[in-house]
């Protein structure tokens, strides 16, 4: 039995899994953080000046908050700094998902903390001070909806409802997801475009003119013989195939245009998306935000109800409702986390497409280990045990289309 593993020599590989938005995030933290400072000193500065302590306490309130955030603004702070350090030897990637679980944890307390003090209302109310406790609760509103504007501010990633991109091999040149064929009538751009439609192939001319769309026709075979063939309709500017692109978007395709034939090969770029490429420290942050605001939202409801209709127990029931709202969204926040920091499968239909890759060509996959290292990137540990003369680059290649495999080792056994 041969063993071949990958070298683990520290010049052939990074280990930065920052999220790709890390640095924005980074100021967009820090921005709500001196709004929320701000805040807090004038609340509390007024409170002591005008003699309310109604907005003493919501000054201090306010301190809690910028507090929670200041957690999630130091984690991107320390793992941008230390992304280099050695001494992390598979990254600082899962600082932000450590920032989101005890914020998680914070913002379960504070769920609790207000359902008790809402319970505790309803069966001894207190003399509420309307004049003050309404707009009071209205300017926390505004400062938690400026908060939520800045932290997603500056956010302009597109998704296309999938996870995955399309390339292709070619005689051409390849940017992205378009494909570039010089013809002799001049240059062709050729993609499968799917933003935000059924995905269809779609033609459009760089140089020269648009061919009629009964001289092109599109010809696909798939690794199982399975053909199909697409015909083009006018667009008006582009030419586009009047029948869908079945998934998966791998095959040969032969692209005839005015009797010239122009062999292509698609290949699945898969990458990671959803939960696997989530933010958890800026989920926490906004979480944090929309939880505060949420709560004001309830607590002017029944402010104003209780003033409306002397419903005092309003004010509490509002409370209990706040807090509800809150813990389910720790929950789902410390469960999501948590399960990161315990290096479970992050997604187990790349792990089934990792194994179908593998064991496509009569190889085995003896072992797999897949984990998340940061927001978009995923470590894996593969073993294969193959019958055939294959080394690790070998199996390198095949897993070539899994982009978001930022730390990849493979182990190949000779049986």
């Amino acid at each position: 039995m041969t063993q071949h593993r990958e070298a683990a020599a520290p010049y052939t590989h990074s280990h930065v899994f920052l999220g790709m938005a890390h640095e924005s995030s980074e100021r967009r933290t820090w921005a709500v953080i001196a709004l929320c400072s701000a805040m807090m000193i004038a609340e509390i500065a007024g409170g002591l000046l005008f003699g309310s302590i109604a907005l003493v306490a919501d000054g201090m309130h306010m301190s809690t908050h910028a507090g929670a955030l200041l957690l999630a603004a130091l984690a991107y702070t320390y793992a941008r700094r230390h992304a280099h350090d050695p001494r992390f030897t598979l990254g600082t990637g899962k600082f932000g998902d450590l920032a989101g679980f005890t914020s998680a944890v914070i913002l379960a307390m504070i769920a609790l903390l207000v359902g008790y003090e809402s319970v505790s209302r309803l069966f001894a109310p207190v003399p509420i001070h309307f004049a003050q406790a309404i707009p009071i609760a209205a300017i926390g509103l505004l400062v938690n909806i400026a908060s939520a504007w800045l932290l997603s501010g500056g956010n302009h990633a597109h998704h296309h409802g999938h996870s995955h991109g399309h390339g292709a091999e070619h005689h051409g040149n390849r940017h992205d997801n378009v494909l570039r064929i010089a013809t002799g009538a001049g240059a062709i751009m050729m993609q499968i475009f799917e933003d935000g439609v059924p995905p269809r192939f779609r033609l459009n001319v760089e140089t020269g003119l648009l061919p009629l769309a009964k001289d092109v026709t599109i010809a696909t075979e798939r690794p199982d013989g399975a053909r199909q063939l697409f015909t083009l309709i006018d667009r008006g500017g582009y030419l586009e195939s009047a029948e869908e692109v079945p998934e998966p978007h791998a095959f040969t395709a032969r692209l005839r245009v005015r009797g010239s034939e122009f062999p292509l090969v698609f290949e699945e770029h898969e990458v990671a998306g959803g939960i696997t490429a989530r933010d958890n420290n800026m989920r926490a942050a906004v979480i944090h935000v929309i939880a505060d605001a949420a709560v004001s939202v309830m607590v002017i409801a029944g402010l104003l109800l209780a003033r409306g209709f002397g419903w005092l127990w309003m004010d509490g029931v509002a409370g209990i409702v706040g807090a509800c709202v809150i813990a389910s969204w720790s929950y789902g926040l410390i469960r999501d986390t948590g399960a990161i920091l315990l290096d479970m499968n992050p997604d187990v239909r790349m792990a089934d497409n990792l194994r179908a890759a593998i064991e496509s060509e009569d190889d085995r996959l003896a072992d797999l280990h897949l984990w998340r290292l940061g927001p978009g990137h995923l470590g894996a540990i593969v073993s294969v045990v193959t019958t055939k003369g294959r080394d690790q680059q070998y199996y390198r290649a095949r897993l070539g289309r899994f982009r978001s495999l930022s730390h990849l080792t493979i182990e190949v056994q000779h049986s």
